[in-house]
Parts: structure tokens; C-alpha cells; sequence
């Protein structure tokens, strides 16, 4: 059997440590080998015995989780899985952890104290075991909230193609964009670089629990050029205006008339997802009439390759994924590349550009 994967738990309520510290210890797969009551502790503990993964809570005395974290990732860089209240400052904090080189969260059932924490054991499980394979190099790259980069385009012998669109279609195109752990950075860098007046809307499905969306639409609306917002159900669909597909909710799309309008939809999770790549894949495949981007960024597990299928059946499709280099989990973006589907492959910080060339330029 191969080692254990070693976490270090930090919560500053006692019962809390003990409840998760006997959740993971359930999985021989996992080793708890300390844990810690705040910010200040983890670092010591984080040196001492040098964790492969860290669960953080985001509120404690003393050192809280946000401030924990930069330290973490500035002097022991460690993947770090967040454990996070549902509460609106709590969802704040969590995309703030995200920027700040978080692997991943969770949320806790039933806020700080929650005695109900065996809910979410197996996915807190399988996120421990998947933070094994990260790309820490990625997550250490921390933007702080500086100039926008701006992405640049290869001049190299990957230098792309761009399909060539009559008039017609010229006016008429929808990027989809699939992504899911390690996706808040990831959207953060493409959304930021794309031009105000971008000629497309941009639908959006981040794997994400009920709650979270909004403060992460927020977060990216406010250093954007692009508007960004948490979508809602019959929106008409807006050239330069990013819709966020709501936690816990499906992000179709369906045509009135001449406009295309947003649907979301409470119908089962596909392949235990919702929102689900996929079903937002799988609605633009409708649109014969459009020129679509799709776009699968870092992420576990294959959701949005079989949407891909279907789109590229539809015709009028140019498919791009995240290169394995700058994704903090090539689950997605493999899956896809697997499937042969795709039609190039760039670094994240390429991939703005190339979508705006297409949409403006193509």
C-alpha cells in the first residue's frame, strides 16, 4: 500500500478538530498527523511536521484562515483545502482564499460549529486525495490585485488558426467556458483580460456549491472590463456580459425569437454535477445558427467532454483547453484533449487572447 497522504487540521473549535480528524481517519488512504487551534499554530505545526494537505477553517483568533493562508503559500507552499460557512462573509472569504492560492474548499453543512460534517466527508475525502496530484507551482502563483496581465499571442510554432466565419455568422457567436477545482483563478485570468466590447456573451459553469457564485461574480465583475454576474432565469443573453452559472443550478440556453435567453434548471445533477458543463454544452449544440467558443479549463474528473461531443456534432465550433503546464488539475482539460475534440491547446494566460481574437477578429 502506498503512504498515507499526511493532513494537518486547523479549527479553532475543539469539537470540530476532533469531528474531522475522526471523518479522515475512517480512510486508510489518509493520515491526520496534527492538528492545530488558528493561523499561528498551523504555521508551527505546517513546519514540524510537514503535512502533504492542510484543512483550514476560514474564521479563528489570533491568525484567521485568509491570513494563515498567504503565509502558508509564501514560506511552506502546501496544498490547502478551505472550510467554509455558507454565511455571505463567509462565501466572500472563500473566493478571497481562492485568489490567494487555496487548492479548494469546502462548505461546512451547517456553519462554524456544525455537527453534521459527516455530510460532506466523502467529498472532503476525494479532495484530499486528488490535492496529491496538484500543480502547486500554479497555486503559488499569487496575482495580488495589480494591473491586469495582458496575454499575449504565441508567436511560436503553436502559433493558431483562426476559422474564418462569413458576415453572417461575424455578428453571431457564444463563448462557453467549463471549468471546476481550481477554476476561481483560472476564470479570474481569462475574464480580466477580455475587452469590454467583446462581441459575445460569455456563459460560464464553475463547479460550485449553492451560495459561492454570487461572491465570486462580484469579485470578477469588479475588476473587469467585461460585466460579470451571477446569471438569472430569462436573461436575453448580452454581447461583453459574463453569466455565472448559479451554484447548484443548471445554465441552458435556449433561443426566443432571434435573441437568446438563459434557463436554469433544477433537474438532477449529471454525472454529480450542478451546474454541469455539459448541459450547458449540450443546450448550445441547439444553436446551428451560432459561431461557439467553448473553452475546459483546470478541473477533476471529465465533465464537459461528452457536451463537447455534441457541439462539435452541431458544427460551427472551435474548442480550446487549458495546456496541462498552467492547470492546477488537468482532469478536464485531459479528458477533452483525450477525446479529440479539441482544436488547440494554450496556456491560461493565452487563452483570453485567442478568445477575443476568434470573436472579435475571426
Amino acid at each position: 500500500m502506498m503512504n498515507p497522504i499526511k493532513v494537518l487540521v486547523v479549527d479553532d473549535s475543539a469539537f470540530m478538530r476532533v469531528l474531522i480528524k475522526d471523518l479522515l481517519s475512517e480512510d486508510q488512504r489518509i493520515q491526520v498527523v496534527g492538528t492545530a487551534r488558528n493561523g499561528l499554530e498551523a504555521l508551527d505545526k505546517i513546519q514540524r511536521l510537514n503535512p502533504d494537505v492542510v484543512t483550514l477553517d476560514v474564521e479563528m483568533p489570533v491568525m484567521d484562515g485568509i491570513d494563515a493562508l498567504k503565509k502558508i503559500m509564501d514560506e511552506s507552499p502546501v496544498p490547502v483545502i478551505m472550510l467554509s460557512s455558507t454565511t455571505i462573509e463567509g462565501a466572500k472569504n472563500t473566493i478571497l482564499a481562492m485568489q490567494y492560492g487555496a487548492f479548494d474548499f469546502i462548505a461546512k453543512p451547517s456553519g462554524s460549529i456544525s455537527l453534521d460534517i459527516y455530510k460532506v466527508k466523502d467529498e472532503l475525502i476525494s479532495r484530499i486525495l486528488e490535492a496529491k496530484r496538484v500543480n502547486l507551482k500554479q497555486l503559488v502563483q499569487v496575482d495580488a490585485m495589480g494591473p491586469k496581465p495582458q496575454a499575449t499571442i504565441d508567436d511560436d510554432k503553436n502559433q493558431w488558426s483562426i476559422p474564418k466565419m462569413n458576415s453572417y455568422q461575424r455578428e453571431r457567436k457564444i463563448v462557453l467556458i467549463g471549468t471546476s477545482t481550481g477554476g476561481p483563478r483560472a476564470l479570474e485570468k481569462v475574464l480580466t483580460c477580455l475587452p469590454g466590447n467583446l462581441q459575445a456573451p460569455i456563459l460560464v459553469v464553475q463547479h460550485m456549491p449553492k451560495g459561492f457564485t454570487k461572491s465570486l461574480a462580484e469579485r470578477l465583475d469588479a475588476i473587469s472590463e467585461i460585466h460579470v454576474k451571477e446569471a438569472e432565469n430569462g436573461e436575453i443573453l448580452q454581447n461583453g456580459v459574463a453569466y455565472i452559472a448559479p451554484g447548484g443550478m443548471h445554465l441552458l440556453i435556449r433561443k426566443v425569437g432571434q435573441t437568446l435567453v438563459t434557463e436554469l434548471s433544477t433537474e438532477p445533477p449529471l454525472k454529480g454535477h450542478r451546474p454541469s458543463v455539459n448541459k450547458l454544452f449540450s443546450s448550445a449544440s441547439q444553436l446551428l445558427d451560432y459561431q461557439k467558443v467553448a473553452v475546459i479549463m483546470t478541473g477533476m474528473g471529465s465533465d464537459g467532454t461528452e457536451g463537447l461531443k455534441q457541439l462539435k456534432q452541431s458544427k460551427n465550433i472551435y474548442a480550446i483547453a487549458e495546456s496541462e503546464k498552467t492547470a492546477i488539475i488537468f482532469g478536464m482539460p485531459k479528458s477533452a484533449i483525450n477525446s479529440g475534440y479539441i482544436d488547440c491547446v494554450v496556456d491560461l494566460e493565452k487563452i483570453a487572447d485567442k478568445i477575443t481574437k476568434i470573436v472579435n477578429e475571426g
